[in-house]
């Protein structure tokens, strides 16, 4: 089994709703058992040029789960989860129901065209904040402890 990390995030319609379902989808997969969730944060949304208040607030955490299911396969299945939920991905790092990302795999770096750890994931207070919150200890491979990497972010 490897171990993974998954931020999960909406702005758009029943957020919390959304989520729930969504971490019951992951949870109902063979091949995935759902260790821990974290607790929802509010967040500004962020587009491409930086933090934006005129959009919707996202909710936003993170699920670590144990796994069998290959990276590649398993970031296929986010994408299915979240078009399932109704997500368009019409604009880079625009508003949407659902956003699923594969934050950590293990301790795999990089698998072809799937890059792992999240290149972002260090520098995105939405991901290290509810991540810390189920896992104190955690780990980016290659970048260190999340706790430092937030603290770099206060």
């Amino acid at each position: 089994m490897t171990r993974a990390v998954i931020a999960l995030g909406a702005n758009l319609g029943d957020r919390e709703e959304t989520l729930a379902a969504a971490v019951a989808d992951l949870a109902a997969i063979d091949g995935i058992t759902v260790i821990a969730e974290s607790p929802l944060v509010s967040t500004v949304a962020v587009t491409e040029a930086g933090p934006d208040e005129t959009h919707p607030a996202y909710l936003n955490g993170v699920v670590i789960v144990d796994t069998d299911i290959s990276a590649h396969t398993l970031l296929a299945m986010l994408h299915d989860i979240e078009l399932r939920h109704g997500r368009v991905r019409a604009e880079r790092w625009g508003d949407r129901t659902l956003d699923l990302d594969l934050i950590v795999y293990g301790d795999l770096i990089e698998s072809g065209n799937l890059v792992v750890p999240h290149p972002r994931a260090h520098e995105r207070r939405f991901v290290l904040d509810p991540w810390l919150a189920v896992d104190p200890d955690a780990v980016i491979p290659g970048r260190g402890s999340v706790r430092d990497l937030a603290g770099v972010l206060s």
